[in-house]
């Protein structure tokens, strides 16, 4: 059994003070037996394109350096969530780090499809004004099993989750700011429906609502099943979701109902 915990944090405006929060919930659920523990997208910078720029740090930056410490200090996996990171030429990502139980990085994740919409009365967002989209799958080898990463926008692209599986992966971790428009349409039934179509585990960590932010997120940090069942799922409110995955279910389902196999790559392949 594998021991997830997923940190639905408030975000406040400080880098330093997110940072620290993200610390005492990481030190919480750790003592609870957590084995990998996953932080939400943007968790030390305040949802809005004008930010990602100045809070964007460097590879192995202070906030970089916080996290892996985090993560030996605590002996956990920590999918840590996402953070605006800034290469050497001055583009702008929004990135997944993970780090194993001794805070080395195994994998980073660059957000694929930047979300860029206009939904007119009701929500408008344009990550392509400051964001440059990453251009890798991304699936990390675990001692549980291989996990693939994905950010919020991206888990509404599907070819994206199958290539993940046909790379082995049995569990998908998505750190997540659905807002209170698309929320309360989507962000249920994509994970659930991921989950089914690609018979895996599928995670979603999204930061607690706060309805005076600029941004306002959705929340109900989530966890649905191989069989598109919800495992776990919070409210609105800052607290953590803690859910046992039996990742041999993934196998079971895949071995009774082999959707998988049964793909006609003659056809759409």
């Amino acid at each position: 059994m594998i021991k997830l915990a997923l940190l639905q944090m408030n975000v406040e405006s400080e880098k330093e003070e997110n940072i620290l929060k993200a610390e005492r919930m990481v030190r919480s659920a750790a003592s609870r037996q957590a084995d990998i523990v996953v932080l939400p997208e943007m968790f030390n910078c305040p949802y809005n394109a004008a930010n990602f720029p100045l809070y964007a740090e460097p590879d192995n930056g202070p906030a970089w350096q916080a996290l892996s410490h985090i993560a030996a200090d605590n002996k956990i996996f920590l999918v840590a969530g996402s953070i605006p990171e800034k290469d050497s030429e001055g583009h702008v990502y929004n990135t997944c780090y993970i780090f194993d139980a001794d805070g080395t990085q195994i994998g980073k994740h660059r957000k694929i499809h930047l979300f860029d919409i206009h939904i007119p009365g009701k929500q408008t967002f344009r990550e392509s004004d400051t964001l440059t989209p990453g251009s890798a799958v991304t699936v990390v080898d675990t001692p549980f099993c291989p996990i693939g990463i994905a950010i919020c926008y991206d888990i509404r692209f599907p070819e994206l989750f199958r290539m993940m599986v046909d790379r082995g992966a049995k569990l998908v971790i998505v750190p997540g700011a659905f807002n209170m428009t698309t929320g309360p349409a989507h962000w249920e039934i994509l994970f659930r429906t991921r989950a089914m179509d690609n018979q895996v585990y599928m995670a979603g960590a999204a930061p607690a609502r706060n309805s005076d932010a600029g941004y306002v997120s959705y929340a109900n940090s989530l966890v649905a099943t191989p069989w598109g069942d919800i495992a776990g799922r919070l409210g609105e409110k800052e607290e953590t979701l803690f859910t046992e995955i039996d990742i041999t279910e993934v196998d079971r389902v895949r071995r009774e109902l082999p959707l998988l196999e049964h793909r006609r790559k003659d056809i759409y392949f």
